[in-house]
């Protein structure tokens, strides 16, 4: 018996990136534990992850080609081959192109696994077949659309500069669950004295570790934001010298915004007391280097883009941009790293083709023609489960003539519905390369186990399908590590300076900050752009959320014990979640005559969900809580949170609107 440590990346849809150490003993992972060498993770892993081979070597690991022999969604298939597995996908797709053309083939995929390679294998292979392209914008292109509006590409401070605030805001962020390592800073922020808030819709996990918690109407955000510059202006809080120097369009926001925000007009829009706002605005316009943390959640509704850029914009009244341990925080950008050019490879398409909104894909699967989707190819994504209007997502999956593949690890709710199911390796299987999007740590990843069973990484599978259409390209007959090599014999400015001998030896190493970082805006101005004369509202303002038919207000929140449907394989992480519960305030509950325990049906336009009622006062009234996204076979009744959910897109960026739905409820 040979025991061998060694090095990996967690790669999971989480801002962190979090360094491995794998033991390993006769080709198989016995253990997974935090890298205490990674600069940002240093050690820890959250609980999802802290017994991954159990996800790695589970019993309900796929491990052989399967084929449907039973009804779709039935998940009755007998194993066959890979050739045959590989045979028939080309067969099926040639029959498809002959009589629609390649655009009735479309793939679906987001960040089962965020690493650069295996995560973006299909885009050149898919790109060369000239099928339909996806818009892979289900998470928070909203978000980003805000903070480049203001920021441009500016890079974000460095997230352990909040160490050094004297006033952190987690704004939106149920970081406990999310976001575990920011926490670090936090704490030591906490320890020296300063105060933590928590802004968001209801108490989640993050409250027991703040100083202070705002409740406020969800949506409403972006007029907390206008209502506290709206004071920080009045009663003279802001940073004069750092306005004249690096901001454009303060004083149009001074005179033709902020007047119609003040406290008495915000206090309704949010829930909060005029007091309140006020004590708000005091304390951070007092504050010296005050540090905002933006989560996701607050993009995710029909103003999300609008309530960012918003929410953006304050720290430039007080100065704190210019501050080290101030400003805001919503995500780094390190697509600079590396040259994905030669990943995605664009060129490879003959003509643009058709692009189809991932959130959309109920609508694409059901009503979109000329040429009608014909075929789906789904890898590292189970849209059966997280994609929005769940119902007719399954409508369209339960199509006989729709021929679909899906290249996976588990059974999914997706798989289920498959007429191939292709066993997808697990990150330990393959190689890759990863970058953070909540730090500025690289790292490369090599395959520390063999594949279980018969597995293959989306990689291999794309070059197979290569080889059966008859692409002779040089590019689908490398490996995932040539590919790897290959992009790191390209220089990159954001590479210099790194520690290359450990990122050589396979650790997490930090891409260095530019030293100017704080007073040089990479905006088209050289400013911070309060003001943006290309957009079509070219100050930001307050778009109200969706209205809804329904009492209250939905919001479909991140799970401590799962990643949207990921994980859901693990029966121990289940068992501490313990039920799919809706969360509901006390007075709600007892106006509807209902008790805690009781089986209950959440209910819109869309669809009805049935839960366990949890009953807290964590929850304001008008508001009810699901946290997570359920396997359908582990669901109290035949459908997850997402049959209530909206195909609906934001204000700006295509994005998701998970959280701007409104329900009913009653007992089950």
């Amino acid at each position: 018996m040979l025991k061998k440590i060694k090095r990996s990346v967690c790669p999971y849809d989480c801002p962190d990136t979090c360094g491995l150490l794998v033991e390993v003993i006769d080709g198989k992972a016995v253990k997974v534990s935090g890298d205490p060498e990674h600069p940002f993770t240093r050690g820890t892993l959250c609980v999802k992850m802290n017994r991954y081979e159990e996800t790695v070597h589970s019993p309900l690991r796929l491990t052989r080609p399967l084929l449907r022999t039973g009804d779709k969604g039935s998940g009755e298939f007998r194993p066959i081959s890979w050739e045959e597995a590989i045979d028939r996908t080309i067969e099926g797709w040639q029959k498809i192109i002959d009589q629609y053309g390649s655009e009735a083939i479309l793939p679906y995929s987001y960040a089962g696994t965020m690493g650069l390679i295996q995560r973006n294998a299909g885009h050149p292979f898919f790109y060369r077949l000239g099928a339909s392209r996806l818009d892979r914008t289900i998470c928070s292109p909203a978000k980003e659309v805000g903070w480049k509006v203001v920021m441009g590409e500016t890079p974000a401070p460095h997230p352990d500069e909040v160490a050094e605030s004297d006033l952190v805001i987690l704004w939106g962020i149920n970081a406990v669950a999310t976001n575990i390592h920011f926490l670090h800073g936090v704490n030591r922020a906490k320890q020296k004295g300063a105060p933590i808030w928590l802004i968001d819709t209801y108490q989640n996990l993050t409250s027991s570790v703040v100083n202070q918690i705002y409740i406020v109407r969800p949506g409403s955000d972006g007029s907390l934001a206008l209502g506290l510059m709206h004071l920080l202006v009045r009663d003279d809080l802001i940073d004069h010298d750092f306005l004249a120097s690096h901001v454009q369009g303060f004083e149009e926001l001074k005179e033709k915004i902020l007047p119609d925000f003040p406290p008495e007009k915000v206090s309704p829009l949010t829930g909060l007391s005029p007091e309140t706002i006020k004590a708000m605005a005091h304390a951070y316009g007092r504050a010296k280097n005050p540090f905002i943390r933006v989560g996701s959640g607050l993009s995710r509704y029909g103003n999300g883009a609008m309530t960012i850029r918003a929410i953006v914009c304050l720290p430039a009244l007080v100065g704190a941009y210019g501050k080290r341990g101030g400003g805001c925080f919503t995500g780094t950008s390190t697509a600079g790293t590396f040259a994905m050019n030669e990943v995605l490879r664009e060129d490879f398409m003959v003509k643009t083709t058709r692009t189809v909104n991932m959130n959309r894909l109920g609508w694409a699967l059901n009503e979109l023609n000329d040429p009608p989707i014909q075929s789906l190819y789904v890898y590292h994504s189970n849209p059966a489960a997280v994609t929005p209007d769940q119902n007719q997502v399954l409508k369209g999956l339960e199509r006989e003539d729709l021929f679909t593949i899906v290249h996976e690890r588990f059974m999914t709710d997706t798989a289920r519905y498959a007429d191939i199911v292709l066993p997808s390796t697990s990150s330990l299987e393959h190689s890759d390369l990863y970058r953070s999007y909540g730090t500025y740590c690289i790292q490369r990843a090599k395959a520390v186990i063999p594949p279980v069973g018969e597995s293959k990484s989306n990689w291999e599978v794309f070059c197979l399908l290569a080889h059966g259409m008859g692409f002779h390209d040089p590019f689908f007959r490398q490996t995932a590590d040539d590919l790897i090599d290959h992009l790191l014999s390209i220089p990159s400015p954001m590479r210099e300076g790194i520690d290359q001998e450990a990122f050589s030896a396979g650790k997490a190493v930090e891409i260095p900050l530019p030293p100017d970082a704080r007073t040089r805006f990479k905006t088209p101005s050289g400013k911070i752009e309060i003001l943006n004369p290309k957009e079509s509202h070219p100050l930001p303002c307050y778009i109200p959320p969706y209205g809804g038919d329904h009492p209250f207000r939905l919001m479909a929140s991140p799970s401590l014990y799962a990643l949207n449907s990921s994980f859901r394989e693990r029966e121990d992480l289940r068992k501490k979640e313990k039920a799919m519960f809706l969360q509901m305030n006390p007075a709600d509950a007892e106006a509807k005559g209902m008790r805690d325990g009781d089986s209950v049906v959440a209910f819109n336009q869309l669809g009805k969900v049935s839960f366990v009622l949890h009953i807290t006062p964590k929850i304001p009234s008008g508001v009810v809580v699901a946290e997570g996204v359920w396997w359908l076979n582990h669901c109290p009744g035949p459908r997850s949170v997402n049959a209530l959910t909206s195909q609906r897109l934001t204000d700006q960026g295509g994005g998701s609107t998970f959280y701007d739905n409104t329900v009913d409820v009653r007992r089950g």
